[in-house]
């Protein structure tokens, strides 16, 4: 219903302005400011008052003057407070707003018809996912999320490094040590804990070997990455078999997040199929391009860059950056929008890589980055040069455990007279744990470095996931209690809901919020900023709270109208809750 009020809004205000001969392309729409008791403000007369001539607060009492809440459905009234115009809402608000969130796919916006790509996390196979570019992955599975229940038809890729240095040295490890060289076990069973002992080996080999035999092995390292610029097969097929195995180990442990893929899409394709060399022809016909140091560089200072892009050697093989030329032409020839998500370290890149798309003639205008700082833990930054450190899959193993001990320990004290199993506990103990990470990491903007804390990720009390984890499975509670199965896909109370009932403050509010669900989707797709539904998700919790707290559902004392009603709107909360975390990537439980 938010939406629809705001357009009444919309409409009320370009109707009293044509009255009063003002224009209309700024109404100040926005949200009221905190304890005034209106859904919607308008802040116009700020604007207007230099061309009225008169005080904002005069300008704001013609306005709300000329408006007529009668001529709409649902407005209440609109009414002049200081400078601002407030719009309150009317019982066919709340009454909508009930009908509406019954839905299952509550707060998911009609189709736009957009077909967007979002690329995400894209770690090069050289090794298992680390904890410090877990943000990628969680941030970047958000964003597609979001946007597809903003109505975009979304895909969600993985570019595979397959093609540099980094597995030209991975291959030629593979290839030349044994079991017997390697130093260590793996640390896990899985595929990219073992090979990454390979890679870990070869590069000591390369850094403190004998000179000649390095050598040696630089020319055979050079030969891999000849080979996969000169389209050999065998040379592909024998990187492939490193590229896929490490990937496979990788993607087992994104799946635990989870963070989904449509597609992995290898740069080895902008080779094989001539793209790439396509890009380095028509780059050198810029006027830009110059060859210094030996390479082929574009000057990019027209674009307030100081440092070359450069993307050929002397040996006339291709860089990373320009084969992912190629990767981004081919998703403009096949998307509407294209969204990167990018850590802050490769922000100089970014900017070059848009640059030089607008100098070959690409509407960079569909080019979107989402730009992360890094993951910290307490004792301070992680960094994967090192080679070693916290992996992501440490860090969700140890989520789980100790979300497994909190359950156990709450045990004693749960409202619900339902046993838990031991798988129960287990399934619980995975929701809420992966959950805490995921919730803790995307619920803070991308751009703001953050400190992973086990306290403040798993406060069962305090704005965590499972905090909000919490309302959702009360939600599933009461509805059960009450006979209705909260797994349908409509969790259709009773017919004929008198939502005129729901008229205490606690009641109001709720649906106020829950009402807002489908407005904050909008804005979190349109700026490409998830924190914005784990904001909001911690509103509606506290606010379901209170609601709890004050306004009993099933007690005895309830009258069997008050009491669907009631029902109705935990129902709307489950959906909103649900959807809202459903959005962000984290689990909604049934019980907890």
């Amino acid at each position: 219903m938010y939406l629809q009020f705001r357009d009444e809004v919309e409409e009320a205000l370009v109707a009293a302005l044509d009255e009063l001969d003002l224009p209309t392309d700024d109404l100040g729409v926005e949200d009221p400011p905190e304890g005034v008791d209106a859904v919607l403000a308008s802040s116009a007369a700020f604007r207007l008052a230099g061309e009225v001539g008169a005080p904002p607060p005069e300008v704001a009492s013609d306005l709300a003057e000329r408006i007529d809440a009668g001529e709409y459905d649902l407005i209440d009234a609109a009414l002049a407070q200081g400078p601002y115009v407030n719009f309150l809402p009317s019982d066919a608000y709340y009454a909508g707003t009930v009908e509406q969130a019954q839905a299952a796919d509550f707060g998911r916006l009609e189709p736009t018809g957009e077909e967007v790509v979002v690329e995400h996390t894209s770690a090069n196979p050289t090794g298992p996912v680390h904890v410090g570019r877990a943000r990628n992955p969680i941030v970047g599975d958000a964003v597609a999320r979001v946007l597809s229940f903003a109505g975009h038809d979304v895909d969600r890729h993985y570019y595979v490094n397959d093609a540099g240095r980094q597995m030209a040295v991975f291959t030629w490890a593979y290839e030349t040590f044994d079991e017997s060289d390697l130093d260590s076990e793996p640390e896990r069973e899985k595929a990219d804990y073992d090979l990454v002992r390979y890679y870990r080996t070869g590069n000591d080999f390369l850094e403190n070997g004998d000179p000649d035999e390095v050598e040696a092995a630089e020319d055979e390292i050079q030969a891999i990455m000849q080979g996969l610029e000169e389209g050999d097969e065998e040379t592909y097929e024998r990187v492939q078999a490193v590229v896929d195995t490490v990937l496979g180990g990788m993607r087992e442990t994104l799946d635990r997040l989870p963070a989904e893929f449509d597609e992995f899409v290898k740069e080895t394709r902008f080779l094989r199929d001539g793209s790439a060399d396509d890009v380095v022809d028509r780059l050198k016909e810029l006027d830009e391009a110059v060859y210094e140091e030996e390479a082929w560089q574009l000057d990019l200072e027209e674009f307030g860059i100081e440092k070359n892009f450069v993307f050929l050697r002397s040996d006339g093989t291709t860089l990373y950056a320009t084969r992912d030329l190629a990767h981004h032409e081919w998703k403009f020839e096949n998307y509407d929008r294209a969204v990167t998500v990018l850590g802050e370290d490769h922000k100089l890149q970014a900017d070059q890589m848009t640059a030089t798309l607008d100098l070959l003639g690409n509407d960079t205008d569909r080019l979107e980055q989402v730009i992360y700082s890094y993951v910290n833990l307490p004792e301070g930054k992680m960094s994967t040069r090192a080679g070693t450190g916290i992996d992501l899959d440490d860090l969700l193993d140890e989520a789980i455990d100790r979300a497994r001990e909190e359950v156990e320990t709450r045990l004693d004290d749960r409202i619900r007279d339902d046993d838990l199993t031991d798988a129960d506990v287990e399934r619980i103990a995975q929701q809420v744990g992966i959950g805490a990470v995921r919730y803790d990491i995307v619920s803070k903007q991308p751009t703001k470095a953050i400190t992973f804390e086990w306290d403040r990720a798993l406060d069962f009390e305090a704005q965590s996931a499972p905090y909000v984890q919490y309302v959702h499975a009360r939600c599933c509670g009461i509805l059960e209690e009450a006979g209705i199965d909260p797994t349908t896909s409509d969790t259709a109370v009773a017919e004929d809901v008198d939502a005129d009932l729901l008229d205490t403050a606690a009641e109001r509010e709720l649906l106020e919020v829950v009402a807002r669900f489908p407005a904050v989707i909008e804005e979190a797709a349109a700026d490409l900023e998830p924190h914005v539904v784990a904001t909001y998700t911690r509103e509606i919790a506290e606010t379901f709270n209170a609601f709890y707290r004050e306004c009993p559902v099933l007690s005895d004392d309830v009258d069997d109208d008050l009491r669907d009603a009631r029902l109705a709107l935990v129902a709307a909360s489950k959906h909103a809750v649900g959807n809202a975390l459903q959005v962000l990537g984290v689990a909604a439980p049934r019980s907890m």
